[in-house]
C-alpha cells in the first residue's frame, strides 16, 4: 500500500467531516435566535411534518441512538416545545409530540432553507443535485452496512 492514499488530501472523510462543520456553522446564527440546537432543529423538522412520532421513529430516521437522542428530547420538553408519552398500546414506546410553541417555533423557523441557500451561494438545480448524490452515497454506505 502507497503511503500517498493515506495523505489527508486524498481521504473523503475529511472535505465530508469538514463540510458538515460549515454548513452547520451557516444554521448556527438562525437557530440561536430560536434558542434551539442543529440537532433539535432537525428533530423538530420530523415533527413538523409528522406531528407526533415515537423515540424510536425519531432514532432511525434520523440515524440516532435512544442514548443520544434521549437528553435531546428531554431539553425540548424542557423548553416546553414537545411532550413525551408512553403510548398506551405499547407501553415500551414513548411518543414525541409537538406543544402548540413547538408548532409556532415552524413559523420563525420558515425562512431558514432559504436563507441557508443564499448564505451559501447555491442555486436550487445545484443544490438538489448535491443532495440526489449525497442520498445516494448515505444509501449505498447503509446498505453495505447490513
Amino acid at each position: 500500500m502507497s503511503t500517498e492514499a493515506l495523505k489527508l488530501k486524498h481521504q473523503l472523510c475529511f472535505p465530508l467531516y469538514a463540510l458538515s462543520r460549515a454548513v452547520i456553522n451557516y444554521y448556527r446564527p438562525m437557530l440561536d435566535e430560536l434558542d434551539i440546537t442543529y440537532p433539535q432543529y432537525l428533530v423538530l423538522l420530523l415533527l413538523w411534518e409528522h406531528e407526533a412520532l415515537t423515540v424510536k421513529a425519531l432514532g432511525e430516521q434520523l440515524m440516532l441512538d435512544s442514548g443520544t437522542l434521549t437528553p435531546l428530547l428531554k431539553r425540548l420538553e424542557q423548553k416546553e416545545l414537545v411532550t413525551r408519552e408512553r403510548c398506551k398500546a405499547d407501553e415500551r414506546s414513548v411518543m414525541i409530540a409537538l406543544t402548540p410553541q413547538g408548532r409556532a417555533l415552524e413559523l420563525a423557523a420558515g425562512a431558514i432553507p432559504e436563507q441557508i441557500k443564499c448564505s451559501m451561494s447555491i442555486d436550487d438545480q445545484e443544490l438538489a443535485d448535491l443532495k440526489t448524490r449525497i442520498d445516494n452515497l448515505l444509501t449505498r454506505i447503509q446498505h453495505n452496512q447490513i
